[in-house]
């Protein structure tokens, strides 16, 4: 977004550079038409997928480890981040701020409060996976869902105090014909520069910094005890979960660090072209978007929940009251796949899957 002056440029916390949009309002496509699908597309898999990361972990007893606490509240945040999106992609359309001054401050200062929760949550995470694997005897003590809790309280309030320039300067300006824009009105042209680079340090470089020690720290720690009796068997355990946020932290990386570097080029050189800038805009939300996707992809117990949800909401929407082969419907287990009858007595919040059959006996993740 303008942080300066007023523009005819949609803007958002992901956006807050100042730039010539001339070029961009003559693309029509590029305004009118690509730019609002993709903020649709991102929006409509974000929601949907942080949803299913929020409803998975709350449902079943067994996710609910100081690990998984963590990875709620960061879905709990990505989840708030896409709902921003729309104000956006809206803004994007018809090159204009349509929703009012107190909107403009409130979409804002949302935005902000979940942009650097996120990371905030990511860092906690890393430290989370440091202590688990380098002192697994003391993280007993500390890695608990009660503490997590207190610790998620904690990221909300920082993230709160670090967002307080958005909450007093973020208001709505007029732009060119006749049009108002969602922007930042800085006392002097220099607030500007410094919220760009206050942005930088405390919503990527040193929580990144944070995050690449834990990682160099673990790596180290398991270089030095090798194979030692217990060992081995306690990383395998942690191997996967520790895989997860690390592929997590680089997913947001990449998606991060194209922005900020425009930013940062924007301020103190000269700015990209308009729709350079609204694709990276773009990719730091696709991060929120991506989060689920990975942790499908690599945690078996969040696949297999996913599983379940998508399979259970199948059945129960339509299906005939016939015999059901769930292995045409989710993925194939290690075992025989059972026919099930829903004629019977079996609910959805009766059936669980194991070894690749269902049975009427509830259990966790």
């Amino acid at each position: 977004m303008d942080n300066t002056s007023p523009s005819a440029n949609p803007t958002s916390l992901a956006s807050n550079a100042s730039a010539d949009y001339e070029d961009y309002y003559t693309d029509p496509d590029g305004s009118k038409i690509i730019i609002p699908s993709i903020y649709a597309l991102v929006c409509c898999v974000g929601l949907t997928g942080n949803a299913m990361v929020i409803y998975v972990i709350l449902k079943y007893a067994k996710m609910k480890t100081a690990t998984n606490i963590y990875i709620l509240n960061l879905a709990i945040a990505d989840e708030l981040f896409m709902l921003s999106v729309p104000f956006f992609a809206t803004s994007a359309a018809v090159r204009h701020w349509p929703f009012g001054s107190f909107m403009c401050r409130l979409v804002l200062s949302v935005d902000g409060i979940n942009m650097f929760t996120s990371i905030f949550c990511l860092t906690v995470l890393s430290v989370d996976r440091y202590v688990a694997v380098v002192h697994p005897i003391k993280a007993a003590r500390y890695r608990r869902p009660t503490v997590a809790k207190m610790v998620n309280v904690c990221i909300w309030g920082l993230s709160l105090v670090v967002i307080l320039p958005i909450i007093i300067f973020a208001d709505t300006v007029p732009a060119e014909d006749g049009a108002v824009d969602c922007n930042f009105l800085w006392p002097e042209e220099s607030w500007s520069e410094a919220f760009v680079v206050y942005t930088f340090l405390l919503g990527f470089l040193l929580p990144v910094g944070a995050i690449c020690l834990c990682y160099c720290l673990m790596v180290a720690r398991m270089r030095a005890v090798g194979l030692k009796a217990g060992w081995l068997q306690r990383r395998n355990s942690e191997k996967k979960i520790t895989r997860m946020v690390l592929l997590v932290v680089a997913v947001f990386i990449l998606c991060w660090m194209p922005f900020y570097v425009v930013q940062l080029v924007s301020v103190f050189h000269r700015p990209p072209h308009p729709m350079v800038t609204q694709l990276f805009v773009i990719l730091s939300y696709a991060n929120s978007s991506a989060n689920p996707i990975l942790y499908g992809f690599v945690s078996d117990h969040f696949r297999r929940s996913f599983q379940r949800i998508v399979c259970f909401r199948w059945l129960e929407s339509g299906v005939d009251a016939e015999q059901v082969d769930y292995c045409a419907v989710a993925a194939r287990g290690q075992g025989t796949c059972a026919q099930l009858d829903f004629h019977k007595n079996f609910t959805a919040s009766d059936a669980v899957f194991h070894n690749g059959t269902y049975t009427s006996r509830t259990t966790a993740v």
